[in-house]
């Protein structure tokens, strides 16, 4: 037996899950049922249109309104969110206190709770008459159907993405490296910048990309806190629903492709800057 049979022998694992063929042409095939049969019939519907009209209805002043609030609102929780949300994963981590474990269940809550209840709770709390709101209306500041409303229920449920991206890297991570850096002579700025936060960037921008997907299309915790003014508080989610209720179809379709190519290629480009990252850590 020949060197390279043995090398090859040696280095040939048994795997759990079927040859690469068959669970690629499977995951291929779910993939396709699930996710690109139902947005192609999106590209088909909108291609019925001419492009005049498409241009006419998913670049009208109105949709390019509903798309500056919602990828602003979500890209501006989803920046809230890497921060509190690493400061949430690294106490979850590394302290031991009593009621760990419920804080911990509370972090998952907006997984659970109805997204249509978030969004009346948040209301009634910052409404002009509700508990925090009417406090804050006398000094001039107004968060119930405002984008600071809007931006506020984003935050609580792009949440958990981030802290459960971050939580097992951190938990991975290990205190042995702070300490090692503390050793050579770090301060704590430069531990955390040079060697905590290169480990967990991959997965916090993670829970970023995720927490904004989120928050792109979310519509029930929106619509109670939003006000839905048309120009001002009008999310894209409530536009496309505003279209389907009016049989406008089409439109519906014209503003959901607008809206599904901007969040791909957003998330391309993140996917893109992780790749690059990881490249980095690598070399």
């Amino acid at each position: 037996m020949s060197s390279t049979s043995l090398t090859a022998g040696r280095w040939r694992r048994p795997s759990v899950l079927p040859g690469f063929g068959l669970t690629f042409g499977f995951s291929l095939a779910w993939l396709t049922l699930i996710v690109l049969i139902p947005l192609a019939t999106i590209f088909l519907k909108a291609a019925g249109m001419g492009w005049s009209q498409f241009v006419d209805v998913g670049f009208s002043p109105r949709a390019i309104a509903a798309y500056r609030l919602s990828f602003g609102t979500a890209a501006a929780a989803g920046l809230v969110n890497a921060v509190f949300g690493l400061l949430v994963a690294w106490v979850l981590v590394r302290y031991s206190f009593p009621g760990q474990r419920v804080i911990s269940a509370l972090v998952d809550l907006p997984f659970a709770l109805p997204t249509a209840v978030a969004g009346i709770a948040l209301t009634a709390l910052y409404a002009p008459t509700g508990w925090v709101g009417q406090y804050l209306d006398p000094l001039g500041i107004k968060v119930a159907f405002t984008p600071i409303g809007i931006t506020i229920a984003l935050v609580f449920i792009g949440l958990p993405f981030v802290v459960r991206s971050v939580e097992p890297v951190l938990a991975d991570l290990g205190k042995d490296v702070e300490e090692a850096a503390a050793t050579l002579g770090a301060t704590r700025s430069q531990t955390f910048s040079r060697v905590i936060l290169p480990a967990i960037g991959p997965a916090l921008l993670t829970g970023f990309a995720m927490a904004f997907a989120r928050g792109v299309g979310e519509y029930g915790s929106v619509i109670f806190i939003s006000g839905n003014m048309p120009g001002k508080t009008e999310i894209a989610p409530l536009l496309i629903v505003t279209q389907l209720e009016q049989y406008a179809y089409e439109g519906a379709t014209a503003i959901a492709t607008v809206m599904m190519l901007a969040s791909f290629s957003i998330l391309l480009l993140i996917n893109l800057i992780q790749a690059q990252g990881r490249k980095r850590m690598g070399a």
